[in-house]
């Protein structure tokens, strides 16, 4: 029972991640690749994210149309060497912004 209970947050960690909060991609994917057997410490993690997630419930995405900016393209990379110290591999994320509103992102590993 308890593994379905962690596949059930998981799951719905991820339709958060994916229609809301794109901020905790990578704490999702993260909790995701255990879900065959989680562990004590992934059930932890998993408590914290939720409660990351009612603190911060009224913060979200604000679209706004600004006059005054031009409407360009604005693209951010952060990269990481090793980052993962489970299976030491590097860790790549982007961000691509158009007027000030989120458009594309992504958190490879």
């Amino acid at each position: 029972m308890p593994q379905v209970l962690y596949l059930n947050a998981v799951g719905n960690l991820i339709y958060v991640m994916v229609c809301m909060k794109p901020d905790i991609s990578y704490v999702v994917r993260v909790v995701s690749r255990y879900m065959h057997d989680p562990g004590k410490d992934y059930w932890q993690a998993m408590k914290w994210i939720l409660r990351y997630l009612l603190k911060t419930v009224d913060i979200g995405l604000v679209f706004k149309r600004d006059d005054k900016l031009s409407q360009c393209v604005v693209g951010y990379v952060d990269s990481d060497y090793t980052g993962d110290l489970d299976k030491y591999r590097s860790t790549t994320r982007y961000v691509f912004i158009f007027a000030k509103v989120q458009i594309s992102w992504k958190s490879t590993l």
